[in-house]
């Protein structure tokens, strides 16, 4: 009996949550995101290039390209990018 009242607890108190960061919830812009760039959701994306980004570079060339748009993913460009 005690197990169902702790996971009714538990419920409860995730229900409590969601509905306080529901009301918190507010749009704001994405801090490297160009003004347009995010996507709505959970998790926004931009499309790569330095004008996709909210500031601006004084220098963007091939390896800082290929960075960009290989984002995620766990490997750098290569070497001989430069």
């Amino acid at each position: 009996m005690s197990l169902i009242k702790l996971a009714l607890a538990g419920a409860t108190g995730y229900a409590v949550y969601r509905m306080y960061r529901g009301s918190q919830h507010m749009e704001e812009p994405a801090a490297a995101f160009a003004d347009g760039e995010a996507t709505p959701g959970f998790a926004p994306v931009r499309n790569a290039g330095p004008e996709a980004m909210a500031s601006d570079m004084k220098h963007w060339d091939k390896v800082d390209e290929e960075s960009d748009e290989s984002f995620p993913a766990s490997d750098p460009p290569p070497m001989g990018m430069r």
